[in-house]
């Protein structure tokens, strides 16, 4: 081939190239694009999707505005859903949910109305563990004493870590727990807690906890049965976490991938389907306002503990749960009382 050959073709890869970017920029310039959050407002998730609404114009092209909706419901799964079936798929709608999804997909089986695993991953924000928690005055400060004394835990549905954790212990090493499912959002539930309607809340992430009710911790208004991730908070290094709590392999293998999900943090995501351009333009953006300066100091100015998890490790946690060994989710559907892999 000519060496003129040659630079013709260069030319023409260069041009590409800018088109392609510059298809980018015009597509997003004046556009706005939504975060679907699956809590209400004020939340860890909540907060963490407003901050990122303010940076992450900065790193997309065309600079777009970004707006944050509050979609609670379901235990997270109107959000999910919504972002399944109904939300764009031009690359204007992004989404935040609860770590719990992915599992609730292979307990609940073929009935479930969404595939995460077809959801385009950004990254996550945060990592900490899930805590799951009795109120000062319950009587119960030690995940034994759960297994003798019957504690009323407050949860917003049936996908919510708050039943998830709390119905998994209960089935699986004998908690007492007795869940009120129906607070519609995570506020309401721990407010629940603080006016003696509830005892416990479960599967409350310590980010959260130290973001939303600083005085839980620190005035020792809550007592932490147990903590699931696969190492134990720094803060609370007595704290046993949850598969610390087995007592047979079986178990462990259940509670290993409840662990797991932990993992998923506060994950992002924009639905299925996003072109490839305006994906890719995405994930840097996420990226980058994760890393950025001014993004940490006013998360860490709002008590947010980011510890960022590029997309691709998540897709692959996201994808180990989803492609956990049959044996090990049936034990799974088992402790969450869905055996038959029947919907919530």
């Amino acid at each position: 081939m000519t060496r003129g050959a040659l630079v013709a073709i260069a030319g023409v890869l260069t041009v590409s190239a800018a088109s392609a970017a510059e298809s980018v920029k015009d597509f997003y310039t004046g556009k706005t694009l939504n975060i679907i959050v699956s809590t209400g407002s004020g939340t860890v998730f909540d907060t963490t999707a407003r901050l990122l609404s303010r940076h992450m114009p900065n790193y997309l092209p065309g600079a777009p505005s970004i707006v944050v909706r509050n979609m609670p419901g379901g235990g997270h799964i109107r959000a999910t859903q919504y972002m399944f079936a109904q939300a764009p798929r031009d690359g204007t709608y992004l989404a935040t949910i609860n770590s719990g999804i992915p599992l609730e997909q292979i307990v609940t089986g073929p009935s479930i109305r969404f595939d995460v695993g077809k959801f385009n991953w950004l990254g996550s924000a945060g990592l900490s563990n899930l805590l799951t928690m009795t109120w000062s005055t319950s009587g119960v400060t030690t995940f034994e004493q759960a297994t003798q004394k019957e504690l009323i835990a407050g949860a917003t549905g049936a996908s919510s870590n708050g039943y998830l954790y709390a119905n998994v212990m209960n089935t699986l090493l004998g908690a007492k727990f007795k869940i009120v499912a129906g607070y519609g959002t995570s506020g309401e539930a721990d407010l629940a807690m603080e006016r003696g309607e509830v005892n416990a809340r479960a599967g409350f992430s310590y980010t959260a906890v130290v973001a939303e009710h600083p005085d839980w911790l620190r005035d020792k208004r809550v007592n932490v049965l147990f903590q699931t991730g696969l190492k134990r908070e720094d803060a609370l290094p007595d704290v046993p976490l949850m598969h610390e709590l087995a007592k047979t392999p079986e178990q462990r293998e259940v509670l290993m991938l409840l662990s797991n999900t932990a993992g998923l943090g506060r994950p992002f995501f924009a639905p299925p389907d996003v072109p490839a351009d305006r994906l890719a333009a995405l994930r840097e953006a996420f990226r980058a306002t994760m890393n950025d300066p001014n993004f940490l100091a006013e998360s860490q100015t709002a008590a947010l503990d980011i510890r960022y998890m590029d997309w691709q490790p998540l897709t692959d946690l996201v994808n180990s749960i989803l492609n956990a060994p049959e044996p090990v989710a049936e034990k799974v559907r088992a402790a969450w009382g869905r055996p038959s892999g029947a919907a919530p």
